[in-house]
């Protein structure tokens, strides 16, 4: 497993917001918070990993890519981050065990995960394989179950942590050629859901965080989106301005929220109106109009009757 490490040097303002404009916005993260993004390499999770590296927290990045892992770590580098990078699979239990070690010897703990990674290759339900079906799912949901067992232990230790899991509109609808894809994000919610109740007795977060926005196609390489032009780009939200949400998240005590599905874009919008303290309110900053339901427990609409109503609560401890 590659791996390469950068030290801060100054920290350098976040590029073009979502609104347009440019924002060097530091949020209320803990001196020494650790955070681990995997699937950085590109895409929402490089935007994830800059945003920690811009707040101040120390960053590991995973990626089986080696030449985007480069260009990622360049980036942190000239951010002025201090962070890890290592080339590693998910899917694998011992690596991810391997990379949360790394960061816990270097870094004496680890307060942050972000699963990221993701397999996503457009198919009809005809041409996936028994193979392809595994690998998928693999990643996408045992990556998160490894992350989150490899980290487990560590955060109980040390008093708690966030698990971060990413929410996307499949995961409460269908979308054709995408039947491995709605699976797993139907999945994540699932584990995040369930295993929050668990967690609460550790003073572990689990949450999801969905764009709320649109951003550059998953299976976009850098070398592609070098290619497209500048109209196609400004239709895109930017990574990095969104990563602050996570960041967001990730600076609140676990014990506050879990269970939830947040909205990126509607989170910085908000942060940007009312800042990082803004009073709660989950149209502020949910991603489902389902969270609002949940959260107050009741069915509504014509037709919702109680076998409707949402099992799980949200929890705001």
């Amino acid at each position: 497993m590659g791996e390469a490490v950068g030290r801060r040097a100054t920290v350098g303002a976040l590029p073009q917001s979502i609104s347009g404009g440019r924002k060097d916005h530091t949020m209320k993260l803990h001196k020494n918070s650790v955070a681990l993004v995997t699937g950085a390499a590109r895409g929402l999770g490089w935007g994830i990993a800059r945003a920690f590296g811009i707040a101040g927290a120390r960053v590991g990045v995973t990626d089986i890519r080696d030449d985007e892992l480069a260009r990622c770590a360049r980036d942190l580098a000239a951010d002025g981050a201090d962070f890890q990078t290592f080339r590693s699979d998910v899917a694998d239990l011992a690596a991810c065990k391997d990379v949360v070690r790394k960061i816990v010897d270097r870094c004496g703990r680890i307060d942050v995960v972000v699963h990221n990674a993701i397999y996503m290759p457009l198919m009809t339900f005809e041409a996936t394989t028994p193979e392809e079906w595994a690998r998928q799912l693999a990643v996408g949901l045992g990556g998160l179950f490894n992350c989150t067992h490899a980290a487990w232990d560590q955060m109980k230790a040390q008093g708690g942590g966030h698990i971060i899991g990413i929410a996307s509109g499949s995961s409460l609808r269908g979308y054709k050629q995408e039947v491995g894809y709605c699976t797993i994000k139907h999945g994540v919610e699932g584990f995040v859901k369930a295993l929050s109740l668990e967690a609460k007795a550790h003073n572990i977060a689990l949450n999801t965080i969905g764009p709320g926005a649109r951003i550059k196609p998953t299976r976009m390489t850098w070398a592609e989106y070098d290619q497209t032009s500048e109209q196609l780009r400004a239709g895109w939200a930017d990574p990095v301005e969104l990563g602050r949400a996570w960041v967001w998240l990730a600076a609140q005590p676990p014990g506050r929220f879990s269970g939830f599905r947040f909205d990126a874009a509607r989170l910085v919008q908000t942060i940007e109106r009312e800042g990082d303290d803004f009073a709660f309110a989950p149209e502020k900053v949910t991603l489902y109009p389902d969270d609002f339901r949940a959260i107050i427990g009741m069915a509504r609409g014509p037709g919702d009757c109680p076998c409707r109503r949402p099992v799980h609560h949200p929890q705001i401890w």
